[in-house]
């Protein structure tokens, strides 16, 4: 089978057959390789004077050009994407917890994991009893609450690569020149 100049395959060895190239980014002389520049141009890299770039799809996943509906557009060329992200507090769903209060008169001065908010002593009995306000003053600075609500999470990225398995991408340096449609 004679390819189509610039046409990208699969290749199952771990080099390039001859009439191709790895598609690894690299660097080609515009003088060299004119047909195969007049197809691709500097989409990939290089400068256009007397270099091109050739794809690099090392560690990447091929994307057709253009937008589908509802999709982001792409042009031919783009790069972009990446293995690791880290969650920012932002991106996480919005939740809330439930904070542990009881009606009854604390039995304890000190808060901790396992005790919770109480009610204060009482004025009286009745309709016009209310909860006296209690208060203590602390030294400055001083911790009110050993148990605080902060940040979890360690911060650190973590992997979104799909499944995948390695294989060589190549592209044909010789070939039939393709036709328009």
């Amino acid at each position: 089978m004679t390819p189509d100049l610039a046409m990208i395959f699969l290749f199952a060895g771990n080099f390039a057959p001859k009439g191709y190239a790895t598609c690894d980014g690299q660097i080609l002389s515009i003088s060299q390789n004119t047909a195969l520049f007049s197809l691709i141009g500097t989409y990939y890299g290089g400068n256009g004077q007397n270099t091109f770039g050739l794809p690099d799809l090392r560690g990447r996943v091929p994307n057709h050009q253009g937008q589908g509906p509802g999709l982001s557009p792409y042009t031919v060329g783009q790069m972009g994407g990446t293995e690791t992200t880290t969650l920012l507090v932002n991106q996480m769903p919005s939740h809330s917890h439930a904070v542990n209060v009881n009606n009854a008169a604390g039995t304890t001065a000190t808060p901790g994991s396992t005790t919770y908010l109480a009610a204060g002593p009482s004025t009286g009995s009745g309709p016009n009893a209310s909860a006296l306000k209690t208060y203590t003053t602390v030294a400055n600075n001083a911790s009110l609450i050993p148990n605080t609500i902060g940040a979890t999470g360690g911060g650190q990225p973590f992997n979104i690569l799909s499944p995948y398995l390695t294989i060589t991408y190549v592209i044909a340096l010789q070939g039939v020149f393709p036709s328009r449609n």
